[in-house]
């Protein structure tokens, strides 16, 4: 990719932090740790887009974002991050987080069944978590760094858009390869090809506004100019926001510690 100027940086600077759920998902996360992440959504230059927890900290990063002012969706992760082949129980997992009030629901797809040839339970485990998210949105995270191969980041891609997914989802950021810019290349034709109105995730490993930049020229690329927006396209992350801040020219606003 070629080397972009500074205004250039700003620019997907500016877009990439409206895409962003800000996220922590760390086993060490308490209330005061998604209270200072609701704090660092307030930035000089507008919110991320969602914020991303444990379904445990669900009530306490709701509570987090009124005192703040702000009215985002927060999103808890479900079937995560082992995604077992076990669609009743992501289902119920999924519900319940809907019932707490969650607004979004990242679940991990079986990805160690489709590799070891079960593509089925797939399928049945993103049609059950659909039907349990009702009117709320249903990201399915495939793990493409583990799947690895080309063909099984497709079929995982085909099998959850498929299935009902409204996003898929590169990655829990808990695997040695998280997103890369070849998977979402796959994802994203995925997309396109199905003719659905589905959304793409980049989580894990997209830490500076020029790793943003790639992302989000790609999607331009393959999707076409203005597909992307909150409703199309997020990014999945949380020391990213830092760097976005940095490029814009302003200082983090009680910026976390948390890694994704």
């Amino acid at each position: 990719m070629t080397e972009l100027t500074q205004n250039q940086l700003a620019e997907a600077a500016l877009r990439a932090l409206h895409l962003m759920d800000l996220t922590s998902l760390n086993d060490s996360d308490t209330e005061a740790s998604v209270q200072a992440l609701a704090r660092s959504a307030n930035t000089p230059v507008g919110t991320p887009a969602a914020l991303c927890v444990y379904p445990r900290l669900l009530s306490a990063t709701k509570a987090a974002l009124a005192t703040n002012g702000l009215t985002l969706p927060v999103a808890v992760v479900t079937n995560f991050p082992a995604g077992q082949p076990v669609p009743e129980q992501a289902a119920a997992e999924t519900a319940a987080a809907v019932a707490l009030g969650a607004d979004e629901v990242d679940v991990v797809f079986p990805y160690q069944a489709l590799m070891a040839g079960d593509a089925e339970v797939g399928h049945r485990l993103v049609a059950q978590c659909r039907d349990a998210v009702g009117s709320k949105l249903l990201k399915v995270i495939i793990e493409s760094g583990e799947l690895k191969d080309p063909a099984l980041i497709r079929q995982a891609s085909d099998i959850s858009i498929e299935a009902g997914a409204h996003f898929i989802k590169t990655s829990t950021g808990k695997v040695p390869v998280n997103a890369t810019l070849d998977a979402a290349e796959i994802m994203l034709q995925a997309i396109r090809q199905s003719g659905k109105p589905v959304g793409f995730k980049a989580a894990g490993g997209v830490r500076s506004a020029a790793d943003a930049a790639a992302y989000l020229a790609l999607a331009d690329r393959i999707m076409g100019l203005g597909w992307v927006s909150p409703a199309t396209f997020r990014f999945g992350a949380s020391s990213l926001l830092g760097s976005l801040l940095s490029t814009l020219g302003h200082a983090p606003n009680n910026q976390t510690a948390a890694s994704y």
